[in-house]
């Protein structure tokens, strides 16, 4: 499976799930489950490299803006959310998390930003394909830390002046 691929498989099982996170990972399965195991696969390791790239301090607080703060587990959701949102708002949003501010349509907190079952759809179609879980996907582990500078998410004044569009659009009132 090519990069194309991969992201046609996300982009179509989103826009016909209409951008709900749990009907699109339902989808995402339904779809990976018409593909042959080794597939599955590489649409994992597609999407595991891409959540391990969005492993950054930048990130993380660009997500911490928009859900009004953002713990780990927090983060790892969002990282698969920005994945289900597509190429161009994750290529965007890793180049210049700011940018999320012009490449989301809305945000609703309730509902957007958290793709838990996005990062498991793979496994769980493989499982279903294959009766066994998903062996290792000889992918290097994400880094310890976020690449970066860390800095401390609790500072309004810091984040409103890191990502003056997004705390503008999205930031406490």
């Amino acid at each position: 499976m090519d990069e194309t691929e991969f992201w046609e498989i996300v982009d179509s099982t989103r826009e016909a799930a209409e951008g709900d996170p749990e009907d699109h990972a339902d989808l995402l399965v339904e779809r990976l489950l018409r593909l042959d195991p080794d597939s599955v696969l590489d649409f994992a390791r597609h999407f595991e490299a891409r959540y391990n790239r969005a492993y950054t301090w930048d990130l993380w607080g660009a997500a911490a803006v928009l859900l009004g703060g953002a713990s780990d587990d927090a983060f790892d959701y969002f990282r698969c959310w920005l994945i289900g949102q597509g190429r161009e708002v994750f290529e965007g949003a890793v180049h210049e998390p700011d940018s999320l501010a012009e490449l989301l349509d809305g945000f609703d907190e309730d509902i957007d930003g958290d793709g838990e079952e996005l990062g498991y759809a793979a496994d769980e179609a493989y499982e279903q394909l294959t009766g066994v879980i998903a062996p290792d996907l000889g992918l290097p582990p994400q880094p310890a830390e976020p690449l970066g500078t860390p800095f401390d998410f609790d500072d309004d004044a810091d984040l409103a002046r890191r990502f003056p569009r997004l705390w503008e659009r999205f930031g406490p009132e």
